[in-house]
């Protein structure tokens, strides 16, 4: 069984093979009364600057510590960066989009708004922001990846357009294109995915005539947070890649 994973960032804390550091109290506080462990118990640290260490738990009367005896240079990340563009949805699914899209080895993902997107005030988007950056850092501890993608802020789809400029290497999915996603994967390094509704016809024409590519998944059509799973799964598995 491997040894759990923690997050550590390095503004708190600074890793180095033979410290012996205070870890973070929500670490400690998730180390030792949520998974129960005890001094001894080896865990796996890392800062999302690459690789990890190897270390090993020492419970103290108030927080933890941990005593670090090895960094290991593993890298787990998919060989191309690429970045998921999606639509607001509902909050739930907006979740479990940035959680699976980490799972499958996202290098950043993008929220923006489109015409069909739910909306809120500014402030929620802010709370959701960092509710997306700790989804984020738990996947990556659950899933082994050591760099924690990067979550934008979220943007009106225009305006992530207009400072982007042109859209090359962009596929807009879109359920009724002439080819598929597969079909252009090795040429793509973000994909646009809509909301509960999908694109305005408008929108897939805007992104079309910024140069994007539209592509479909098959003669289904898909929920979004199904869609992004199944997209960043066909850019993955792209001929010359390897996740």
């Amino acid at each position: 069984m491997s040894a759990p994973r923690f997050y550590v960032a390095p503004e708190d804390v600074a890793l180095a093979v033979d410290a012996t550091i205070d870890l973070p109290e929500p670490v400690a506080r998730h180390a030792t009364r949520v998974l129960r462990l005890r001094d001894g118990d080896a865990i796996t640290l890392f800062d999302g600057g690459g690789g990890e260490f190897e270390a090993t738990l020492a419970t103290a009367d108030r927080g933890a510590r941990a005593h670090v005896r090895r960094h290991s240079a593993v890298e787990r990340e998919s060989s191309v960066a690429v970045t998921l563009v999606q639509a607001l949805v509902a909050a739930d699914v907006m979740d479990a989009i940035v959680r699976k899209a980490v799972e499958l080895g996202v290098a950043t993902i993008q929220p923006v708004v489109a015409e069909r997107s739910q909306r809120g005030p500014a402030e929620r988007l802010e709370r959701r922001s960092e509710r997306w950056r700790q989804i984020a850092i738990g996947a990556c501890e659950q899933c082994g990846g050591n760099r924690i993608p990067a979550i934008e802020p979220p943007l009106a789809l225009i305006d992530w357009m207009h400072a982007r400029g042109s859209l090359d290497g962009v596929a807009v999915l879109e359920p009724h294109a002439s080819v598929s996603l597969a079909s252009v994967a090795p040429h793509v390094r973000t994909v646009l995915i809509g909301p509960e509704g999908g694109f305005t016809p408008a929108e897939v024409a805007a992104c079309i005539a910024a140069h994007a590519r539209g592509a479909h998944l098959g003669a289904r059509v898909l929920r979004a947070d199904t869609a992004a799973v199944a997209a960043l799964a066909t850019l993955n598995a792209a001929p010359g890649r390897a996740c």
